[in-house]
């Protein structure tokens, strides 16, 4: 068979492997970022007690650390998992002094406490000296370990705490205006039922 012989079909069958790589790509990075919202990722310790935490305090901050007890106060409190390294981080943060500056929700006895997040002290330091300190209380995790005990998938996270300690809501990624008064401000409330 000479090249003049071959039909225009034959060319379909060659790309035809080519053609079903480029569909099945499409279709699974559709599903991956475009078919759902990340906020959304279920965990599994909603509706179960808070993973202990005792976390020291970093230094320079002039505050206390972190522990259990902080979180079981009776009311409900919003855990922010951050980092200076973080820009994500830095984007959302005029978004938790807004929370931490709302007085109704502190007349409810709602707390914003942080986790720093695999930070250098130093570093955690600062950035909460040059952009605000909106926290009641924050533990350093320098090590990662109580981002893995909470199932941290990276940074910024934000939980929400029953005051009995059971985690209520977990928000995966930076907070916006948008998403604090659609999604943060509704679980906060549906958490103080």
């Amino acid at each position: 068979m000479s090249v003049a012989d071959e039909t225009p079909r034959s060319g379909w069958v060659r790309a035809l492997p080519l053609l079903i790589f480029v569909g099945m790509s499409l279709f699974l990075g559709w599903r991956l970022y475009l078919g759902r919202d990340p906020s959304l990722v279920p965990s599994a310790l909603i509706g179960k007690d808070a993973p202990a935490l005792n976390l020291p305090a970093i230094p320079g901050t002039g505050r206390l650390g972190l522990s259990d007890a902080d979180l079981r106060k009776g009311g409900v409190t919003v855990v922010n998992y951050f980092a200076s390294w973080c820009a994500p981080c830095r984007v959302e943060h005029p978004i938790l002094r807004e929370l931490a500056e709302n007085e109704a929700l502190k007349a409810m006895g709602v707390r914003l406490v942080g986790v720093n997040y695999k930070d250098d002290p130093s570093n955690a330091a600062r950035f909460l000296s040059e952009e605000g300190d909106p926290y009641a209380a924050i533990g350093l995790d320098a090590s990662g370990r109580a981002g893995i005990d909470w199932g941290l998938t990276g940074v910024p996270e934000t939980f929400i705490l029953r005051g009995d300690g059971k985690i209520a809501y977990k928000f995966i990624g930076p907070l916006t205006e948008e998403s604090l008064n659609a999604t943060l401000l509704p679980q906060i409330s549906k958490a103080m039922r």
